[in-house]
């Protein structure tokens, strides 16, 4: 049997990993944790370092106190805030649910997709200030309009699959794709002028690199047609936000939907919360609450194929890990 350690915020413990404890148990024994930090005198014969947000850095001190270690689960997203060049030098699998956590991210980007195609937040927003019901503003439904994604890793796709069933024509501009590949989700790539030019709402997907800082710039945004919306569930810088919010002052037909900002979350007084055409949602797309167990299920299956000698299915490479959003 595996020796385990639970090194992760104490907070998401019970809703990450409670639910899946007992399966876990079937095949590690757990020496150490739930805690916040790796105690050096109990880790020395770790093999399963269990982890999520508030994971430890695995630097080479974090590791030096772990020479057993095996294995890496990663019960949350992108692991690029805690592998570094000294963690893949040693070789160990680390295993991410990216792939889980991308499933609510997906639900919540096609809510707002549908909810901005009808206009929604702005006559909610109306009826509000007026105190009284808003009249009807003009939208571009879900009949004919077109919805540009921006990026087409795990979460465009899953959107993607999700806009298929409207009426709606699904475009996407993503320098990796293949047209070929994205053919089956009804997608069709376009040049990054084109999407945002033409599209009635543009979702934002694209993973936060340095080449992707900044990269929907305030002259893209001021391209967006007549009524457009903008949502962004990725990472707040890659939006130029200064760019973004003189665009919505000079454009009150644009709107849009922030669930990520930069910085995070905005300061007191940010003009993002009294633009009348923008809403700023806490980072809540990804998994909430009860949500969280779908981590700590594919992170324990993984561990289940490791300790029978099966090949791990959510294993990252490093190349992998540093295009993860």
């Amino acid at each position: 049997m595996l020796t385990a350690a639970f090194v992760l915020n104490p907070e998401v413990f019970d809703d990450v990993y409670g639910p899946c404890l007992d399966r876990l148990r079937r095949f590690a024994r757990v020496a150490y944790g739930p805690a916040a930090k790796p105690d050096p005198d109990l880790m020395s014969g770790v093999e399963v370092l269990c982890t999520s947000w508030g994971a430890p850095v695995l630097d080479r001190a974090t590791l030096d106190t772990l020479p057993e270690l095996k294995l890496v689960l990663y019960a949350a997203g992108s692991v690029r805030a805690v592998v570094t060049p000294e963690f893949w030098e040693r070789d160990i699998p680390i295993v991410s649910a990216y792939r889980a956590n991308a499933l609510p991210v997906a639900e919540f980007t096609f809510a707002q997709i549908v909810y901005a195609l009808k206009q929604g937040w702005r006559h909610v927003l109306m009826a509000r200030e007026r105190r009284e019901a808003a009249d009807h503003v003009a939208a571009a439904g879900t009949y004919g309009s077109r919805v540009g994604l921006l990026s087409l890793g795990a979460i465009g796709r899953l959107v993607a699959s999700r806009l298929a069933p409207l009426d709606v024509e699904v475009i996407a501009h993503d320098p990796f794709a293949d047209q070929r590949e994205v053919a089956p989700l009804g997608v069709r790539l376009v040049g990054l002028d084109e999407l945002f030019g033409t599209s009635d709402v543009v979702s934002v997907h694209t993973p936060l690199l340095p080449e992707t800082r900044g990269l929907v710039s305030r002259e893209l945004v001021a391209s967006m047609r007549f009524g457009a919306s903008l949502v962004n569930t990725s990472r707040g810088a890659v939006i130029d936000e200064p760019g973004l919010v003189e665009v919505l002052a000079e454009r009150p037909d644009l709107f849009a939907v922030l669930d990520v900002t930069d910085p995070e979350p905005p300061p007191a007084g940010s003009p993002l919360f009294t633009l009348p055409n923008v809403v700023v949602t806490p980072h809540i797309a990804g998994s909430l609450g009860a949500e969280r167990a779908r981590l700590g299920d594919l992170v324990v299956a993984e561990l289940e194929r490791f300790a029978t000698g099966q090949p791990l299915e959510h294993a990252l490479t490093r190349e992998a890990a540093e295009r993860l959003a």
